[in-house]
């Protein structure tokens, strides 16, 4: 049995698509140290050294599209493109879990 097929990608320029990519880059390394997720600083240290050239592609992503005068964000459209690519669960490994008391 095939897993269900994904939903297709919404249309985007080359640039925001390069912008969702690099953007979900970084939030897998930011979800790798985060450390109300993690048990060692190695990966943390890992992932941290890494951030730096993916915070550096993000920024040459979105320079692209300014210089190519793509002043707007069209936020809707790029939130369904993260989801396609699994952005919730992707950008859920950077925020603080849920207290377990009780």
């Amino acid at each position: 049995m095939l897993p269900p097929e994904l939903p297709p990608l919404p249309a985007l320029t080359r640039a925001e698509g390069e912008l969702v990519d690099r953007y979900l880059d970084a939030v897998d390394l930011l979800g790798r140290i985060n450390p109300a997720q993690q048990e060692g600083t190695y990966s943390g240290l890992r992932a941290a050294q890494a951030l730096v050239s993916a915070a550096t592609a993000l920024r040459d992503a979105l320079a692209v599209m300014h210089r190519r005068g793509e002043s707007e964000l069209h936020a809707a459209t790029l939130a369904r493109a993260m989801r396609v690519l699994d952005g919730e669960r992707r950008t859920a490994r950077v925020t603080v879990p849920p207290s377990r008391t009780g």
